[in-house]
């Protein structure tokens, strides 16, 4: 789907900051990433274990529903699937949240995903990126440093998660923080799967 915009988008070579709340400050020694739900036993993972865990490079495009979208930025960070290797995931887990910080609160946002989509190279925890303006360099506080987690391309930017805090996987579908608020629990941009009713206001990641 590369290349492909999506209806209702306008292209843009800039990469915009929009986040719902306060920016989150790291701090290495408070930190960890929490894997739990539907698991035989919850784990978590300090920012050292997380950095060790191998690394991919993929160069995505990202479509926000606020309608715009960049294509080809290169991201460096560790896939979803690696984090698998670490819980033994009770039968019929198809979905997960994606958690991040929202206001101190390391639980505060969350966006939910089918399983089965994010085990490619394109689901991504990121520390890093550039595209054909920028070098590698790290992800700003404001883009959610220090692991920010970003969609594949067949979803809306708001099902990634700034200052990403954990997963936690589920049997059954439930809504995150902005489907709670009238948005596509689905979010597929190339079907305008923007709202699941009425919302009059644009506030996203």
């Amino acid at each position: 789907m590369s290349k492909q915009l999506p209806p209702g988008q306008f292209e843009t070579e800039k990469w915009p900051i929009l986040h719902e709340g306060d920016v989150y400050l790291f701090d290495e020694a408070t930190w960890n990433f929490r894997l739990f739900g539907d698991v035989k036993e919850e784990v978590s993972l300090s920012y050292e274990e997380v950095m060790r865990l191998p690394k991919t490079i993929s160069t995505v495009d990202m479509h926000c529903v606020t309608t715009w979208s960049k294509f080809d930025t290169t991201f460096e960070g560790i896939a979803f699937r690696e984090f698998l290797r670490f819980v033994e995931l009770h039968p019929d887990v198809k979905y997960v949240k994606i958690y991040g910080y929202l206001n101190g609160d390391r639980f505060g946002y969350s966006a939910n995903l089918p399983l089965d989509a994010l085990m490619g190279d394109d689901a991504l925890f990121v520390y890093r990126w550039k595209d054909k303006h920028h070098d590698w360099q790290d992800i700003s506080p404001k883009h959610g440093y220090p692991l920010r987690f970003i969609p594949p391309a067949t979803f809306y930017l708001w099902k990634g998660a700034k200052w990403a805090s954990g997963i936690r996987f589920m049997k059954k579908d439930e809504p995150g923080y902005w489907e709670e608020r009238g948005y596509s629990m689905t979010a597929n941009p190339f079907k305008e799967e923007r709202f699941a009713e009425s919302v009059s206001k644009f506030r996203f990641w």
